[in-house]
Formats: C-alpha cells, structure tokens, sequence
C-alpha cells in the first residue's frame, strides 16, 4: 500500500527527547517500510526514515526558541499532505481533529490515532460534528468519555523488538521517567521512594506550563538524599536508565490513555509498579510485567514482591504483546478495512495492493511539494 503518516511538528521523528507520539510514528513507518509497504512521511525537517519526508518546518518546534505560532507550520503541513492526498491509498493522521475539516470535504480513504485525554468538555461538540471520521484509540479506557465516536480499534502501541535488551541482573534504584505534572505524580514516587527506604532517579521533562509547579511543590522535595533529579533524557540513555532500575514507578493520578514507558520498561525486563488509572489494567500483566496499587502503602508492599520477580517472563511479555511488529500489523488490518469499505465489495483492487519491497538502508529520499516554505 501507498501510506501517509502524518505526525504532530512539536519534536522530530523519531524524537532526540521526550515525545511519546512522534516516537510511535517512527516506529510504525520503519516497521511498515519492513513489511514492504511505500511510505511517506509528513513531519519535522530532521526527521529520520527509509521512507519519503515532506517537511513542514526545518526544526521541531519544541526545541526551536525562533518558532512562536505552533499552529501555523501544521496548517502548512496540512496544505502540503491534500496537495498530495491522491498519492496514496490510505493517509494517517497522528494530529488529532485538524484534518477533519479538509478529510470530510477530499472524501480521501483516512484514519486517525488519538494519542491525547479525550475527558476535556471542550472536545464534545466537535467530536459530535465529525463523528464521520474514522478513529483508533490506543486503549480501551482512552475511548470511554467518547464511546460514540467512529472507532476503528484499538491498537496498544509497540516498539522494535530490539531497541532494548532484557537486563536480568536486579537493579538497586527506583525509576520514575516522563514528565513533571501534577497528573504524573513524581511527589507519590518520592513518597513511595521515602516509605521503601530506596534511592529514586527521576528523568523528567519539564514543560513551560509545568515550571511552576515543578518549582513550587516539587523543587523541594528533591532536597533529600534519596532522590536524583536527573532531567530530560533521549532514547540512547533509557537503556541503562531502564535497565538498571530495581522498578519503574507509574504513579499516575490521570486518566492516561497509554504510557509509552510502561512497555519501555518491560522490554528491559524491568518490572512496572502502577496505579490503577486508565489504561493500566490493560497494559500491565499482575504479577508478571508489574503490579497494580491503589495506594503508597500498596506500593511499597508491591516493591518487596519485587524480590522474586521474573524479570526474563517480563521481557517474553513484552515481545508477545508490545512489539512494533505486532502494531504495524494491527494498523494494516484497519487500513485493509477502510479501503474494502471504500471499494463496496470487500476487495482490495490493483493499485491499492503492498508495493514492491523498498530496499532499507539508503538515505530518506526528502520530497518537497511545489509550496513555498517559511521553515522557523
């Protein structure tokens, strides 16, 4: 198939930091392109991949101090992908509810991953207007203030089978890694950490609309000697991070739709102690990848368990259920789906079968639309 990602312009794809969605989009376009199928990449200018990049803006926007107005490069990204759009048979979008305006009107073969919260007030009235455009969640707790709307599947995120390696020794250290927000809740795996009498590393982002709160309620609490802040890091540090931690502490106080690091951790056979909020039931195995609190105190009794934990059983978890193989193909199932609807009789014609395999390895071949660019 000839397939569009389209994947937000806030970090580069695959993303140098912290940036669960873009990550994912990597993910899925590199798998897809092993499986032989012809992509095309909508994204930041410094993105990476085997396949075709159309770049919107030269750096992700995030890290660019010049970029002011976010919104303006993703219209220009919008513009360039239904300039486009008869290209491909299918198109991804990763942006949320941009598109659905310009999508309804093309009548071109689309589907959407909600990555965000969708239990926002604000987000009622147009869902209800654009309850037309096809949607995938990323778990089944994610689509519950918005169960009407056109819901494809849900397909749980995966990752290459090999970007991690199981550590089997057991770590000394707690792990908390994300981000600083009142809803992540780094006070409670400070408290957790506290309780345990266990040293806790904390590698967190701080966003703007966060550095407030990092400064008055959790600034403080990083003056003791059992805790590290260590701050923002990339992909190449959560191995060692990941790997060498007792426990990955998710003390989540949100409705979270997925939790990117959750499987992260598992694939370093690294076991999850969790909150039971959103979508933790459905990702965490009880006993076998983590275990699931209510509560501090249910927490630190979940780390003593640790003591026996199978951390090669956690690692054989993760590959069965989490793997980027295994979410390429769930996607390919909705595109399959969306295209036989199209066609009304249950059959994908010619021009919409796998293409030829794309040979792996040589540069992305950057294509640039006919627009004129005003990258930040």
């Amino acid at each position: 198939m000839r397939i569009a990602q389209v994947a937000p312009l806030y970090e580069r794809v695959p993303p140098l930091y912290y940036g669960g969605t873009e990550r994912i989009v990597s993910y899925l376009t590199e798998e897809l392109i092993r499986q032989g199928h012809q992509l095309t990449l909508f994204a930041s200018g410094e993105s990476l991949t085997e396949g075709s990049l159309v770049a919107s803006c030269a750096r992700s926007l995030r890290l660019n101090p010049d970029c002011l107005d976010y919104l303006a490069y993703h219209f220009l990204q919008l513009e360039q992908v239904f300039h486009l759009a008869n290209s491909f048979d299918v198109i991804h979008f990763h942006i949320d509810y941009l598109h659905f305006p310009l999508s309804r009107r093309r009548g071109i073969p689309n589907v959407t991953t909600l990555h965000g919260r969708l239990d926002i007030a604000d987000l009622v009235p147009l869902y209800r207007e654009f309850t037309d455009m096809a949607v995938v969640s990323i778990s089944n707790a994610q689509r519950n203030p918005l169960p009407w709307l056109n819901w494809q599947g849900t397909v749980h995120h995966g990752i290459p089978v090999d970007l991690y390696e199981c550590k089997k020794d057991q770590g000394s250290y707690l792990a908390f890694l994300g981000r600083i927000s009142p809803e992540k809740r780094v006070d409670r795996a400070i408290e957790i950490a506290k309780w345990a009498n266990m040293k806790l590393k904390i590698a967190a982002k701080i966003d703007a609309v966060d550095r407030e709160y990092m400064e008055r309620e959790i600034r403080p609490l990083l003056d003791h000697p059992l805790i590290e802040f260590i701050g923002e890091i990339g992909e190449r540090e959560k191995q060692e991070f990941l790997g060498n931690a007792y426990a990955l502490l998710f003390p989540i106080d949100w409705s979270e739709p997925f939790g990117l690091v959750m499987i992260e951790a598992m694939a370093c056979g690294t076991p999850v102690v969790a909150f039971l909020r959103g979508s933790v039931p459905e990702v965490i195995d009880e006993g076998v990848t983590g275990f699931i609190v209510q509560s501090i105190e249910e927490a630190v009794v979940a780390l003593e368990r640790i003591q026996h934990f199978d951390r090669e059983r956690c690692r054989e978890v993760f590959e069965r259920r989490f793997s980027a193989t295994r979410m390429a193909n769930d996607y390919v199932k909705i595109y399959e789906k969306l295209l036989a609807s199209r066609n009304g009789n249950g059959a994908i014609h010619g021009n919409l079968r796998k293409e030829s395999k794309i040979s792996v390895g040589g540069s992305a071949d950057t294509v640039r639309s006919e627009l004129s660019l005003n990258e930040p």
